[in-house]
């Protein structure tokens, strides 16, 4: 096993091919998750584990199942139906075992189920072909880039409370101009791996 090919993947899949920065997928937990620093850390740990979960799973199914019996164009399919039981147990869980944070979460936990940066990130391993070990770091470093997309500006937006923002650019309008500048700063990583 090649670790210089699971060291750049992990790394462009972080920051360069940041999957919210980069790839605008998940953008709507993205803005509404990320006015507070708890809610974006335990969102992100959801949205980690669901991304390693269904990308080992997924990629079992696709090249065990959907490969053999040449059932190829039901991936997208069977990719949101293996995402949403993903999520699903991931909302019982915090459900049973964090209620008030279940109840902060709302609509947003469910929301995981139809969030294109997790069906995204299953199409991306399946069409570049990676194997199992790359799909399982693939997945997991994918959902780390979110999760640091999504703390970086949850802290920003905290830190924002404190500002003097022009009334016109509050809320969702500051929001969007601070993400251009972080996919921008992001867009500075490109060159670490001669991407």
């Amino acid at each position: 096993m090649d670790s210089n090919k699971l060291l750049q993947i992990f790394i462009s899949s972080v920051f360069i091919n940041n999957v919210i920065l980069a790839r605008f997928l998940g953008l709507c937990p993205f803005v509404a998750l990320s006015k507070d620093t708890k809610r974006a850390l335990a969102m992100s740990m959801a949205v980690t584990f669901v991304t390693t979960s269904t990308s080992i799973l997924t990629w079992l199914i696709y090249r065990f199942f959907l490969i053999p019996l040449q059932l190829t164009y039901l991936r997208t399919l069977v990719f949101i139906l293996i995402i949403a039981a993903f999520v699903q147990l991931v909302e019982m869980v915090i459900r049973k075992k964090m209620p008030v944070l279940y109840r902060a979460f709302g609509i947003y936990l469910v929301l995981i189920t139809t969030n294109c940066a997790v069906l995204g990130l299953t199409l991306f391993m399946v069409m570049r072909k990676y194997t199992f070990t790359e799909a399982v770091v693939f997945g997991f470093a994918g959902g780390l880039g979110f999760s640091l997309a999504l703390l970086i500006m949850s802290g920003i937006r905290e830190e924002l409370e404190y500002a003097d923002v022009p009334e016109a650019m509050k809320g969702v309008g500051i929001t969007l101009v601070i993400a251009g500048m972080l996919a921008l700063a992001f867009m500075g990583f490109a060159g670490l791996l001669g991407a």
